[in-house]
């Protein structure tokens, strides 16, 4: 790898605030999210198959007390696996955003996201504005 040219896939968050508005999603920018979203599927993908395990693990106490402690480590253990098992296709989605050229923009008004709440969530699909929306109308609607 040419040494004059930076690492696209380790370079600093910081970095990628500091870029200008005018730079937004450019290569660097698409390359560092791809390389952020790969690594959280596998990240995800790891922690599904340890609550998986801790999940098959057969409770090897007779003591009602340590029974219903392994209980609940497994009911915990299914929330997790469901809420992981939820990001990853949100994960794809996001990816699959990359190559079609509309990552990071707002699926409902096409305004940038923003680096900042993509970084902090880099599944993100709306707008910190739209979302708000999104997220009244919810709650009013469900009650």
């Amino acid at each position: 790898m040419n040494s004059s040219k930076p690492n696209l896939y380790s370079l600093p968050e910081k970095q990628i605030i500091d870029m200008p508005e005018s730079s937004y999603m450019n290569a660097m920018q698409l390359s560092f999210f791809k390389s952020r979203l790969l690594a959280l599927y596998v990240a995800t993908q790891d922690r599904i198959e340890e609550a998986r395990k801790q999940i098959a693990l057969p409770m090897g106490s007779s003591d009602e007390n340590d029974r219903a402690s392994s209980e609940e480590q497994v009911i915990v253990a299914l929330r997790i696996v469901d809420r992981e098992q939820k990001l990853l296709p949100k994960i794809q989605q996001s990816l699959k955003r990359i190559r079609t050229g509309t990552y990071g923009y707002c699926l409902e008004s096409d305004e940038p996201i923003g680096i900042p709440r993509l970084l902090a969530r880099p599944t993100a699909e709306y707008c910190a504005e739209v979302k708000a929306i999104i997220e009244i109308q919810e709650k009013h609607y469900n009650g």
